[in-house]
C-alpha cells in the first residue's frame, strides 16, 4: 500500500488495484540482501545501480523471482518475477483477485 501511495499525487485514491496472492516455487527465488546494496539504495529518485540489479536478474535468467527489500517500508520485501524464465508457468494464483481497499487516510490532502 505504501509503495503505491508514495508514487501517486496527493489526494488521488486508486480505484483499480487488485490484491492477488501468488505461489512461487521456493527453490527458484534469489534474495537481495541490504548489505549487498549501495549506500542510499532507498533514495528517490532511484539509483541506476538498483535498477541494474533488476536488469541483471532478468538477463541472467537463473531465477524466477527476486526478493528485494522495500525502499519505502523497512523490513518489508517486494518480489520481482522474471516473465522470461522457463518456470513462469509454475507461478500459481491462489484464490481470486479482489479489489484492494486503500485506506483514504493515506491519500488525504
Amino acid at each position: 500500500m505504501a509503495e503505491v501511495a508514495v508514487h501517486l499525487p496527493v489526494g488521488i485514491v486508486p480505484k483499480d488495484y487488485f490484491l492477488v496472492i501468488l505461489e512461487i516455487p521456493d527453490d527458484n527465488t534469489e534474495t537481495v540482501k541490504i548489505s549487498n546494496l549501495p549506500p542510499n539504495w532507498y533514495a528517490f529518485p532511484h539509483l541506476a545501480a538498483t535498477q541494474q540489479i533488476g536488469d541483471n536478474f532478468v538477463k541472467a535468467g537463473k531465477f524466477l523471482a527476486l526478493k528485494v527489500p522495500s525502499a519505502v517500508v523497512p523490513g518489508d520485501f517486494n518480489y520481482l518475477l522474471n516473465p522470461q524464465h522457463p518456470d513462469v508457468a509454475k507461478v500459481t494464483l491462489v484464490g481470486e483477485p479482489t479489489l484492494f481497499p486503500f485506506d483514504n487516510r493515506l491519500f488525504r490532502m
